[in-house]
């Protein structure tokens, strides 16, 4: 009787992420460090999304002008750090990768900190997110991971609203900010002044005057 030749089994491959999929956030990092195609996906609550493609108008531009917002603040304080779409280990079930996030360094006195391989762990002090067709989670499941990890403000730019909500944290729960003869402040970053109008209409003169007018106030208190 003659033996079968044995072929030996091919190692498992590791699954592709799926929307919807639940995960830890150990699993999660695998599978999406293994799918190099992958631009944008989060782990929120333990649940994978992956949103969808961005569109200029929803998304992109939104996202370019927030971005050049804080990045002025960043130029005018520092010990602040501006990042873009980057990941976040808040916590086992949460690893979010939000539009924009305002930070104090760590040796700037930040309460979140840099890993050794370059992710943010902890919450930061400031997220802004562009509500376009996320809505369902980011104004949900996102924020309330955001409010229990301690993210001290929350800014969601709801495109399709044609609105700014500025959020922040008082005592364990998020309270609107209220805007101050037209402006939003920050309760946290001094001087950080935001004109949401002028900012929803892309008048970046404008929204930089806020922001300067804001540092002024910082600098003479």
């Amino acid at each position: 009787m003659s033996s079968a030749t044995l072929t030996p089994e091919k190692p498992a491959s590791t699954p592709v992420l799926e929307n919807g999929d639940r995960l830890n956030r150990e699993e999660f990092e695998r599978r999406y460090h293994a799918m190099s195609g992958v631009k944008k996906a989060e782990l929120i609550e333990g649940i994978v999304y992956m949103p969808s493609p961005v569109r200029l108008t929803q998304h992109g531009r939104p996202f370019a002008k927030i971005i050049r917002w804080l990045g002025e603040y960043e130029d005018a304080n520092p010990g602040s750090a501006v990042a873009g779409d980057c990941t976040i280990r808040l916590d086992m079930d949460n690893e979010p990768q939000p539009d924009a996030i305002l930070m104090r360094l760590p040796e700037a006195g930040g309460q979140a900190g840099v890993s050794a391989d370059g992710y943010i762990e902890g919450a930061p002090e400031f997220v802004a997110q562009i509500v376009a067709s996320t809505q369902s989670y980011d104004l949900h499941q996102k924020k309330e991971a955001y409010r229990r990890n301690g993210v001290r403000e929350y800014l969601a730019w709801i495109v399709r609203e044609e609105r700014i909500v500025w959020w922040e944290l008082h005592d364990g729960n998020y309270r609107e900010i209220q805007a101050d003869a037209g402006l939003l402040k920050s309760r946290i970053f001094p001087g950080l002044w935001l004109d949401p109008a002028a900012m929803i209409r892309g008048d970046m003169k404008a929204v930089f005057a806020a922001l300067e007018s804001g540092l002024a106030a910082a600098d003479n208190r």
